[in-house]
């Protein structure tokens, strides 16, 4: 959510009426989150002046571990400096950090496309901006899921309960630190997520959602922690104890 919504905010510096902007100071302390929305909170160091220069050789762009040759215009400016500059930054500054195991595996390969093309500045803010969008659609449409076996089939669903919040063993990347609550697309991913914890022996689909209109799905070792509510589903592995007893 961060890293987009960062790339939105620098796509439209890149194409603002002022022409393409660049943050001369672009560190994560400029930035904070407005509903959902990253936002800049000092454009004093916000500048549209782009490098003169007389040819190719004026334009390296120099960073402390990498350097980029870029083209000098006919207008003797150097072609998309600012653009590259805020993108850079935020490969160094965010994706690098926030990127990785981010997303479900099937997922990461476009993380991971997106981090080392932008990390080599073969994209330019378009070319990210679109990348991100469609591993957004995938993951909310939730064809990442498909030829994946069906396993739901192993759980039996018992209406009328739902789990204590809280749970009693902790997962990466949770929701939640009391527990391990994790964002899914369906019942069939959270059965696909559940086999694949060693501890988890049930799960329940909660009301909550996160800000792709993905549920919160939340897993449990055990039982122990069930009350009654109408309008809830725990799902329990048949190869349980407490399966089969039921």
């Amino acid at each position: 959510q961060i890293c987009l919504s960062l790339v939105k905010l620098l796509f439209y510096l890149a194409h603002s009426p002022l022409g393409s902007i660049v943050l001369l100071d672009f560190q994560p302390r400029q930035f904070v989150m407005v509903d959902g929305n990253l936002k800049v909170t000092d454009m004093d160091d916000a500048s549209t002046e782009e490098l003169s220069c007389k040819e190719d050789n004026d334009c390296t762009l120099d960073f402390p571990m990498k350097s980029f040759p870029l083209k000098c215009s006919a207008v003797g400016k150097c072609e998309g400096i600012n653009e590259k500059k805020n993108l850079f930054n935020a490969y160094r500054y965010f994706f690098t950090y926030l990127l990785p195991h981010s997303a479900p595996p099937a997922l990461q390969p476009f993380l991971s496309d997106i981090l080392n093309a932008t990390g080599d500045l073969r994209y330019g803010i378009n070319e990210t901006l679109k990348a991100f969008e469609k591993v957004l659609y995938l993951y909310k449409s939730g064809l990442y899921l498909q030829k994946r076996p069906l396993l739901l089939k192993d759980y039996i669903p018992v209406k009328g309960f739902r789990i204590v919040e809280g749970g009693d063993y902790k997962c990466w990347p949770s929701y939640s630190y009391l527990g391990c609550l994790l964002s899914v697309h369906s019942a069939e991913e959270a059965a696909a997520i559940c086999n694949s914890q060693s501890r988890c022996q049930s799960f329940i689909i909660s009301q909550q959602r996160t800000w792709t209109g993905r549920p919160l799905a939340s897993f449990q070792s055990s039982l122990t922690n069930l009350i009654p509510d109408a309008n809830a589903v725990v799902y329990i592995k048949r190869s349980s104890s407490s399966g089969e007893r039921l």
